[in-house]
């Protein structure tokens, strides 16, 4: 009988007949929990009076946008890059460092632009030069850890104070751009912080800032198309998933490495630029801290920290999970229980987020001990199976 379902990526059936089996996909549980999430959240808010009128707290375009989906964009595109450098059976924790240190060199070269020039001139700087600092601070990193054959915790370690330091002793005013400097237009209002009105009935509007998002939007097709599409991306699951196999495979592993990390730092870079043209600034400060919440994204979007498996889309996924908590503890600002009232603050964030990365990765261990287990079944019913076979056949 032909078999007619469709396979997804890790070879598990999307379609059985007739049948979607949508939760089979790597990311369903995570549009569940999105969902969850949200509906918990909406329900959970209280009415407020916007423009003259009563709507949800939380379910609101002038929210979900600006406070949830455009923040979650540079840590994302962030967190896409860190899941290729997880597939690959390595960790990259310099990724807030990289960010912050491309914003601000973003920021320097711009300011020396008059606010006026031309976007000719403008975004082939404003994106080319954010990009080539994380491109050689991934690069730094990938060496690093082939020629130093250190674990790459300690070397993203390392890096991330190096990184950092670079930047708080290369702008002696903390921000930029500095004085009475701006950046150019043609970078900030025209293109990244370009504004969409919405009309919202009567004289009320919604003033939406798409770029960010859209750019998001193309770095995980972007990191798909790398994992799953080229040959490429097929050596750097081969990598996470068995390095010693890879290595006898004739892969080059130690080349491997260094692209996962440049790759890493590319999208770090990206993510700086965003940022930057989007707020018009970058601060000593920007990206600090970031290194938890994009390794959360990436672990709680289905990259596994022992190395093979992770997908660009449950990076973003993951991204969106962590926004959307951000946002609930900032709607809600207190839980009433009934017998209790537990207030919330921007604080509790942290907890919520390395309670996330236990549980992720917990849940991770116990799928790849039950998987084992049932490998085992599989292959000790085929070899009892097998051996009934020959006592059965005759002589």
């Amino acid at each position: 009988m032909q078999d007619r379902s469709i396979k997804a990526m890790d070879g598990k059936p999307l379609l059985t007949g007739r049948r979607f089996e949508w939760l089979r996909i790597p990311e369903g549980g995570l549009l569940v929990v999105i969902v969850l999430i949200g509906t918990l959240l909406t329900f959970a808010a209280d009415p407020i009076t916007v423009r003259g009128q009563v709507v949800n707290n939380f379910f609101r375009l002038d929210n979900l946008i600006p406070n949830v989906a455009t923040p979650m964009s540079w840590m994302a595109i962030m967190a896409v890059g860190v899941t290729i450098v997880i597939v690959g059976g390595g960790i990259d924790i310099s990724v807030g460092s990289i960010f912050g240190l491309a914003a601000l060199g973003s920021a320097a070269v711009l300011q020396t632009i008059p606010e006026q020039a031309s976007p000719l001139v403008v975004l082939p700087i404003a994106l080319g030069v954010p990009i080539l600092i994380g491109v050689l601070c991934g690069l730094i990193n990938g060496l690093l850890v082939v020629g130093l054959r250190m674990h790459p915790f300690i070397v993203t370690l390392g890096t991330l104070s190096i990184f950092r330091g670079l930047a708080l002793i290369s702008v002696p005013t903390k921000s930029l751009p500095s004085g009475d400097a701006t950046l150019p237009l043609a970078f900030t209002e025209n293109f990244m912080s370009w504004q969409v009105v919405l009309p919202q009935g009567g004289a009320t509007s919604i003033m939406l800032q798409p770029v960010p998002l859209v750019v998001m939007v193309l770095c995980v097709v972007a990191g798909w198309v790398f994992l799953n599409h080229t040959i490429s991306g097929r050596e750097v699951y081969a990598l996470g998933g068995n390095e010693e196999a890879a290595r006898f495979s004739g892969l080059p592993v130690g080349w491997i490495k260094v692209r996962v990390y440049v790759l890493s730092g590319m999208a770090a870079g990206i993510a700086g630029m965003v940022s930057t043209g989007y707020f018009g600034s970058a601060n000593t400060a920007t990206g600090e801290g970031y290194e938890l919440t994009v390794i959360a994204a990436a672990v709680v979007g289905g990259a596994s920290l022992t190395g093979g498996r992770g997908t660009a889309l449950g990076a973003m996924l993951g991204a969106l999970i962590i926004k959307l908590i951000e946002n609930g503890i900032y709607i809600l600002k207190k839980i009433d229980l009934g017998f209790a009232v537990i207030p919330l603050s921007k604080e509790y964030t942290k907890i919520i987020i390395g309670i996330a990365i236990i549980v992720a990765v917990a849940v991770d261990r116990l799928s790849e001990y039950l998987r084992g287990r049932k490998a085992a079944r599989k292959t000790l019913s085929r070899t009892q199976g097998q051996g009934e076979t020959k006592e059965g056949r005759p002589e």
